[in-house]
């Protein structure tokens, strides 16, 4: 755990500590749980946003690819008859495609993060409406599947079974970006793309696979939120998730200019916002303020990356002049 984490845990403890005071009602057995719900679902998409960051991109479809996935799973699993597992899996292919197109399109013909994804948010987005009619897609009265409900909206122990998801990956994805070959390419890319790819590294093989990364885990997330919504309204379903993914990233240290963060950060990130959010319902603030609130916390985490950063320039470039001084003989 990084110094960055570590005060982001701090800080979680103490605005708990600090609404919990104001209202009991934090520490109760049932608001713990929704949280740690909330805290599941969106986890999964702040980490995969996290790989794309560290590169130095950006992916703002999320929530329209929330809302598509969405809309074609439950289509698939209360209207078409297909077992849920297959399109379990289907949806993953349609996310690692998706995925794959945003990578080829930033690498290959070098456009914009920003554009490319962009125009996803607004593409998808319109594909759900268009494929529902602009209705709501939900399950029939009376369906029921046992196992993916318990898998997807079920608690064992007590616990939701979206939070234990989201340790099982983010501990997978932690090994995979701290300590595997390929995390440190993800690392060198987002640092200096240019250098990392004249020391060898394949630089759009490891842009193409963290975007492949982000949207696979946006799927397994849009399932989790399906099961937890059971009906979806595509022109408002997801809207919006992308900025709770990337202020979770931002929060947890994950610099906008990339090669910087943590896994633990992200996920920390993800608790802090959620606690905000808590915090804000318990206290009977307007929900409107909701977006009022992310913002203001987005660019709380952006000022502190930009100080922390200059800080350390500052210190380093110290260091750097304390041996010469040293060196230089005494005057006369």
């Amino acid at each position: 755990m990084t110094k960055k984490d570590l005060g982001l845990l701090v800080l979680i403890i103490v605005v708990g500590a600090i609404v919990a005071l104001i209202n009991p009602r934090f520490l109760l057995p049932i608001n713990l749980a929704n949280t740690a719900n909330l805290v599941g679902m969106f986890g999964l998409s702040a980490l995969g946003q996290a790989f794309v960051i560290v590169t130095g991109g950006i992916e703002l479809s999320v929530g329209s690819v929330i809302a598509l996935t969405g809309v074609l799973f439950v289509d698939l699993v209360a209207n078409q008859d297909v077992a849920w597992p297959i399109a379990v899996l289907l949806m993953l292919v349609l996310g690692a495609v998706i995925g794959l197109a945003h990578g080829l399109l930033i690498t290959k013909l070098k456009m914009q993060p920003f554009v490319v994804t962009l125009c996803g948010l607004l593409i998808y987005r319109g594909f759900a409406r268009f494929y529902t009619g602009d209705s709501t897609a939900g399950f029939g009265f009376g369906q029921s599947f046992p196992t993916l409900e318990f898998l997807a909206a079920g608690r064992s122990f007590g616990v939701p079974n979206s939070f234990i998801a989201l340790i099982i990956i983010g501990a997978i994805m932690w090994v995979v970006m701290h300590r595997s070959i390929f995390g440190r390419h993800l690392y060198a890319v987002g640092k200096n793309e240019e250098a990392a790819r004249y020391s060898g590294i394949k630089t759009d093989a490891v842009i193409i696979a963290a975007y492949v990364i982000c949207q696979v885990l946006t799927v397994v997330a849009s399932i989790y939120f399906a099961m937890y919504t059971r009906s979806i309204a595509p022109s408002a379903h997801g809207n919006f998730y992308e900025l709770y993914a990337i202020a979770a990233a931002v929060l947890g240290g994950f610099s906008l200019r990339g090669g910087e963060g943590s896994i633990v950060g992200a996920l920390l990130g993800v608790v802090l916002l959620q606690e905000l959010q808590n915090l804000v319902n318990l206290l009977g603030i307007p929900s409107s303020l909701n977006f009022a609130v992310m913002g203001s916390v987005i660019l709380i985490g952006v000022l502190a990356d930009q100080q922390f950063s200059s800080y350390r320039q500052r210190a380093a470039a110290a260091k750097g002049r304390a041996p010469a001084a040293a060196e230089q003989p005494a005057a006369g």
